[in-house]
């Protein structure tokens, strides 16, 4: 809002357009950030002055919002993994070696039930904006730098809690604790998603691949702003509750009597 204000009564070429200097992502995330984050961002710091409690409210109303796409993903896997019998079933009446034939067999099974494996990809693909969009926001958000927040004196940057003298490949001289708590809840989540969806474990390497994923990104993020890190550990632990909520309030029972029916 400052640098756009200079801007103010101009017009055509006379507009600096400082606004623009400030790194809120290209094309869709830079428009998540900016009619969407931001403004909600400053909406809660009218009220609270503590940045980890804002990010905190910001990680719950996110949640909230894309909760109807969990939980749609959520069914999708459960109706995958409901009809893993029937899929076994198809699997032992065809050799491993014709498996362009398994899956053609498995496609029309998941067709005649009305059950689609993208389905389950698309909320989450949906998501991917508003995530990739935080992680733009973060770094560029100078209301968090030297802002402290628990142990982290500075939100800005990363919290270290173990550091050494010699900087070692990958990882650096120190270890970030919102990182290594973002790593955990990732792990975790991973395994739920893993026990939630039916047929990844049709795919040769993605199990073990599923859950090198997180370990990756703990190297990535261990340098980067630790209001980021907070961020997703506080998001991933949401999801891992709403999993854990969905799933005791879901039942596949009748979940698989609906696919029979049809």
């Amino acid at each position: 809002k400052i640098l756009s204000a200079y801007d103010k009564g101009l017009e055509g070429d006379a507009k600096l357009k400082l606004q623009d200097i400030i790194p809120l992502g290209w094309g869709i995330f830079g428009w998540v950030n900016k009619y969407a984050i931001i403004p909600m961002f400053n909406l809660f710091n009218k009220f609270l002055s503590n940045f980890g409690l804002i990010i905190l409210l910001m990680t719950i109303v996110i949640k909230l919002v894309l909760s109807p796409l969990t939980y749609k993903s959520y069914i999708s896997g459960a109706k995958m993994r409901v009809l893993k019998p029937e899929i076994d079933e198809l699997h032992a009446k065809i050799p491993a070696e014709k498996a362009a034939e398994r899956q053609k067999a498995t496609m029309e099974l998941y067709s005649k039930v009305g059950v689609s494996p993208m389905s389950g990809c698309i909320p989450s693909l949906l998501q991917m904006p508003i995530l990739i969009a935080l992680f733009s926001f973060f770094p560029a958000a100078i209301e968090l730098r030297q802002q402290s927040f628990l142990w982290a004196t500075d939100l800005s940057s990363y919290d270290a809690i173990v550091t050494w003298s010699t900087s070692i490949p990958l990882i650096g001289n120190h270890i970030s604790l919102f990182c290594v708590l973002m790593t955990i809840t990732s792990v975790l989540y991973t395994h739920l998603n893993m026990a939630t969806s039916g047929g990844q474990e049709q795919i040769p390497g993605m199990k073990w691949m599923m859950y090198l994923m997180p370990v990756v990104f703990m190297f990535m993020f261990n340098d980067y702003a630790s209001g980021l890190s907070y961020y997703y550990f506080i998001a991933t632990l949401f999801s891992v509750i709403q999993t854990y909520i969905i799933r005791a309030t879901v039942d596949e029972k009748q979940i698989l009597a609906q696919l029979h029916a049809k």
